[in-house]
């Protein structure tokens, strides 16, 4: 008799064009990187079920286009409904969105706070965009603005109890996930 497995639920959650619909497809094993090039922006919620060696998960991609955000944003309580994590996708080459990103993610931080049990929230901050050759391509990205902009992340989800980490990801090593203090 095959036991059922019950998925977790991750909600993915982040700006417009920040990445998320690429990471879920590299965590589908889709390898063929000009592949990453036909993605269509994200049209409201995206659900994708992932099975991964004895685990099952569901992914909820959150559109991050202004009008959808707004809409996550007023109805947040039915999203949240049996999540186990929350991943916030920061795109760090797009230096000129860096505050709307912040505010975003703080209204996403002060929601779940109010709507979830603050001692089983585990919180993923992908800092997406990562990308081998950024110091060369994105000079202007340097270690100074980068490491600003995880300690203005830091300050928003501190004064929460949940636990959190950071996470350089990128799509050019067949999604790499590099854990960062």
């Amino acid at each position: 008799m095959t036991e059922s497995i019950t998925p977790s639920k991750i909600l993915l959650i982040g700006l417009d064009n920040c990445g998320k619909t690429s990471i879920v497809h590299s965590l589908q094993g889709i390898k063929n990187l000009p592949s990453f090039f036909k993605i269509k922006p994200t049209e409201g919620l995206k659900i994708k079920k992932i099975q991964s060696l004895d685990s099952e998960f569901t992914i909820w991609d959150l559109g991050g286009q202004e009008s959808f955000r707004n809409e996550y944003l007023k109805e947040f309580k039915k999203y949240v409904i049996g999540y186990c994590k929350l991943i916030y996708v920061f795109d760090v080459q797009d230096k000129k969105r860096y505050d709307l990103a912040l505010e975003y993610f703080e209204k996403i931080i002060d929601l779940v706070k109010k709507n979830s049990d603050a001692e089983n929230v585990e919180v993923s901050i992908f800092l997406h965009k990562f990308d081998p050759d950024l110091n060369k391509t994105r000079p202007d990205i340097t270690k100074k603005i980068y490491n600003d902009l995880k300690e203005k992340i830091r300050e928003i989800v501190e004064k929460t109890n949940f636990f959190y980490q950071f996470f350089r990801t990128t799509i050019y090593a067949i999604f790499e996930k590099d854990f960062e203090e």
